[in-house]
């Protein structure tokens, strides 16, 4: 009977137990651990999946609010002034689940509205009040660790939170997904792009929907641009290149008669941008 087949022979540990062998030696850091979790995926003890989400979760716990929410500038809110006809079709082209509601100023949310909500709408036109509808807001300083966010998302099962700054004005919001993107990487709802669908989705006539994966050279055809793909092959390449570092969701910049809106975007890479072109300058004024 070889080794093998002996009945006190042990069993090839598996993955979690050779990691476990590799951390015996205790780190004295972050920085050590995020070394040596490296070299468990040199070693072919960890996969890239589980390596980038064990990455994330030990940034979460660095990261603050402010370092992912959407800034205040780019919220989409519903001022509860305008009556369901006037805000229904904003509510459906911006196909986004929770919609902080606001009186008269980003800095007087009143309440969450669900979209689904809205349903309710077209059963009981007559009868539908917003103000009934209303979720309570909850609010949270930018400053917050988002290891303590997602805790507190799980146990008062609160999806969204309005972000505030140190004199308590409204900074922006952020929600759950924002959060666990932090860990696993983009989250992909029926909203986002299918992966068989083109890269870049003409809009409208002067605006275009595209992937960051997308060639820079189909958008130059796209386009009708000419940026070079020496240096970099896709749009998200290039873009970061434009705004010097990684940039998040909602941020924008202008550049070569575009204008480039992040759409989605994670620790990692750009995921989707908003590409318009911007009127050209009229005789006489200045760029």
């Amino acid at each position: 009977m070889d080794e093998a087949s002996s009945p006190t022979a042990s069993p090839r540990p598996g993955w979690l137990d050779r990691l476990s062998q590799l951390l015996l030696r205790e780190p004295e850091n972050l920085a050590e651990l995020a070394d040596m979790l490296h070299s468990a995926f040199e070693r072919s003890l960890l996969d890239a999946d589980a390596l980038g989400m064990i990455e994330g979760v030990l940034s979460v716990g660095e990261m603050q609010v402010r370092d992912v929410m959407v800034p205040r500038s780019q919220m989409d809110v519903i001022d509860i002034a305008q009556s369901p006809k006037e805000f229904i079709p904003y509510v459906i082209e911006a196909a986004h689940s929770r919609f902080p509601v606001i009186d008269g100023s980003k800095d007087n949310v009143i309440g969450i509205l669900l979209a689904k909500d809205l349903l309710r709408y077209y059963a009981t036109e007559d009868e539908f009040n917003v103000r009934d509808m209303l979720r309570p807001a909850v609010f949270i300083p930018e400053s917050k660790h988002l290891n303590v966010l997602l805790k507190d998302f799980r146990s008062n099962r609160n999806h969204m939170a309005i972000v505030v700054n140190e004199y308590g004005g409204i900074a922006g919001l952020v929600t759950i997904e924002d959060v666990i993107e932090q860990i696993v990487g983009d989250i992909e709802d029926e909203f986002d792009y299918d992966e068989q669908e083109d890269d870049i989705i003409q809009e409208r006539a002067d605006r275009w929907r595209v992937k960051g994966v997308a060639p820079i050279a189909d958008l130059n055809a796209a386009l009708g641009c000419e940026f070079s793909d020496e240096e970099f092959d896709t749009v998200a390449g290039l873009v970061i290149n434009r705004f010097g570092h990684l940039p998040k969701r909602g941020e924008v910049a202008n550049f070569d008669g575009l204008r480039f809106q992040i759409l989605r975007a994670d620790s990692r890479c750009i995921h989707s941008l908003q590409i318009e072109r911007l009127p050209e300058p009229q005789p006489g004024t200045e760029n």
